[in-house]
C-alpha cells in the first residue's frame, strides 16, 4: 500500500501563505475603507479580488497574477478549499441570525411579506427570462430551465448577513423593523434555496427534467429540511448542554462546527446543496438553544468567520471575475433596474396590503431588496454547477453588490433624519459602538 503524505513542500506552503496573506490583508483593508465611506464591507472584500485578480492585476500584469495565485499546480485547489469553507461559514452565521420571537402582529406581517415578496418576484423573474436573451449566458450544463430558475431566484433573494451588518452599524438591530426584515430574509431564502437545489439537480450531468424528477428533487429537499429540523431540534435541545456531552464540554465551538460539517455532508450526499446543511445547522442552533448559549455560539463563529474565512470567500469571488473581458455594462444596468424595481415593488405592495403606511412600505422594500451574500452565493453555486457562464456570473455578483449599497445609504438617511422606520420604532435611539469606542475598550482591558 502506498504511503499517504498529507503535506505540501516548504516552497509551496510559503508561496500559498504569501498569496493568501496578500488577499486577506487587501480584503480587510478595502472592507474597512468601504465602511468608512458608508459602503457595506462585502463590497470592499470583493473589490480586493478585483484588484488582485484578472480585472486589474491580471489585466495589466498577467505574469504577476499567475505567479501569485497559480504559482504551483495545486494552488488554485487550495484557494477553492478556503472558498468552500468560507461559503459554509457564511451560511452558518446566516442561520444563527434567524429571528424566532414574534408577537401576533409581527408574525402576521412577516408571513404576509414572505408570501408577497417571494412568489410574485419569483414568477416575474421566471417569465422575464423569456424576455432577456439568455442563450449567450448559458453555462457548460446548457440547461435553459435551470437558468430560468436561477434568474427567478436572483430577483427574489435577500441577504441576511449584509442587511444585519447594516442594521448593526446603524445601531437599529434592536428595532421592530430590523426583526421583521431579517425574519423575512431568512424564511424566503430557505424557499429559494430549495428552488436552487432543484436547478442544480436538473443541471447535473445526465439529469433530464420530468415531473417525477421535479417531485423527487423538491421532495428530498423538503424532507431534508423537515427531518433536520425535527431531529436536530430534539438533539440540540436534549443533548447539547448535558454533562455527558464530552465534545461540547471539550469545545463549544468545535461541537457546533462538527454538527455543521455533518449536516453539510449529508445534504451533499442527498444532492441537496451543502450550503443548505450549514444554513439549517445555524437556524436549529438559534431556535433550540437557550438565548445565552446561541449568542455565545454566534459570537464565537463570527470571530473566526469574519476575520478569515468569509473575507477570503468574497475576495476569491472577486478573483474569479474579469470585468474587462467578461462583463456587459449595458445588460447589467437593465438587469439591475428590472430586479430592483420588481423586488421593491413586490414588497411595497404586499406591505400596503397588510395596512402599512407608504413610508414603512418603501423602507421595507428597500431593505428586503438587499441581495448581498446570498446573491453572491447564488452566483457562485450556479457558476460552479455550469448553469451560467462567467459573464452572467459577473452580472449576478455585481447585482448583489450594488443592491447591498442601496439599503445602507437610504436607511442611514432615515436614521440620521430621525424619521420613523415603521410603527413601533418611534423615538428611536440607535444602539451602536463606533471604532474609537472599541479601541478604547481594548486598551482598557490590556
Amino acid at each position: 500500500m502506498k504511503n499517504t503524505v498529507f503535506s505540501l513542500t516548504g516552497a509551496e506552503i510559503s508561496h500559498f501563505l504569501l498569496a493568501m496573506g496578500f488577499l486577506l490583508a487587501t480584503a480587510h483593508l478595502l472592507g474597512f475603507l468601504a465602511e468608512k465611506i458608508f459602503i457595506p464591507r462585502v463590497i470592499g472584500e470583493v473589490a480586493a479580488g478585483l484588484v488582485l485578480g484578472p480585472t486589474l492585476l491580471g489585466h495589466f500584469f498577467p505574469d504577476a497574477f499567475n505567479w501569485l495565485f497559480l504559482g504551483f499546480p495545486m494552488e488554485d485547489k487550495l484557494f477553492g478549499l478556503l472558498y468552500q469553507f468560507g461559503l459554509l461559514m457564511l451560511m452558518f452565521t446566516s442561520g444563527l441570525k434567524f429571528q424566532t420571537r414574534f408577537n401576533k402582529d409581527d408574525l402576521k406581517l412577516t408571513s404576509g411579506l414572505v408570501i408577497g415578496a417571494t412568489i410574485p418576484a419569483f414568477i416575474v423573474g421566471w417569465f422575464a427570462a423569456d424576455l432577456f436573451n439568455i442563450t449567450p449566458y448559458l453555462g457548460t450544463a446548457n440547461n435553459p430551465l435551470a437558468m430560468k430558475i436561477v434568474i427567478a431566484v436572483s430577483i427574489a433573494i435577500t441577504s441576511i448577513p449584509v442587511i444585519s451588518k447594516i442594521f448593526n452599524d446603524l445601531g437599529i438591530m434592536h428595532t421592530r423593523f430590523a426583526k421583521i426584515v431579517v425574519a423575512c430574509a431568512g424564511v424566503h431564502d430557505i424557499l429559494l434555496w430549495v428552488a436552487l437545489g432543484f436547478a442544480t439537480a436538473i443541471a447535473s450531468q445526465g439529469s433530464v427534467f420530468t415531473v417525477g424528477s421535479a417531485f423527487k428533487s423538491v421532495g428530498i429537499s423538503v424532507g431534508f429540511i423537515i427531518g433536520t429540523f425535527v431531529l436536530g431540534y430534539f438533539l440540540f435541545k436534549k443533548m447539547t448542554i448535558v454533562k455527558q456531552n464530552l465534545l461540547f464540554r471539550a469545545s463549544n465551538l468545535g461541537y457546533f462546527l462538527f454538527i455543521m460539517f455533518i449536516l453539510a455532508s449529508v445534504a451533499g450526499s442527498l444532492h441537496v446543496e451543502t450550503i443548505f446543511g450549514a444554513l439549517l445547522a445555524g437556524i436549529i442552533a438559534k431556535v433550540a438553544l437557550p438565548k445565552g448559549v446561541s449568542e455565545r455560539v454566534e459570537q464565537s463563529v463570527s470571530n473566526i468567520s469574519f476575520s478569515w474565512f468569509i473575507p477570503i470567500y468574497f475576495a476569491t469571488v472577486g478573483l474569479q471575475l474579469d470585468l474587462v473581458r467578461h462583463f456587459n455594462p449595458l445588460f447589467f444596468l437593465v438587469y439591475l433596474l428590472f430586479a430592483t424595481l420588481t423586488q421593491t415593488l413586490a414588497v411595497y405592495l404586499s406591505s400596503r396590503a397588510m395596512k402599512q403606511d407608504h413610508f414603512t412600505s418603501f423602507n421595507l422594500g428597500v431593505a428586503i431588496n438587499d441581495r448581498g451574500g446570498p446573491g453572491i452565493v447564488l452566483s457562485s453555486v450556479a457558476y460552479t454547477a455550469g448553469i451560467i457562464n462567467q459573464e452572467f456570473f459577473a452580472i449576478l455578483v455585481m447585482l448583489a453588490l450594488v443592491t447591498s449599497w442601496m439599503p445602507g445609504t437610504w436607511l442611514r438617511i432615515v436614521v440620521n433624519k430621525g424619521w420613523r422606520l415603521m410603527p413601533g420604532d418611534e423615538n428611536l435611539v440607535p444602539h451602536k459602538i463606533n471604532e474609537d469606542d472599541k479601541i478604547k475598550s481594548i486598551n482598557q482591558s490590556v
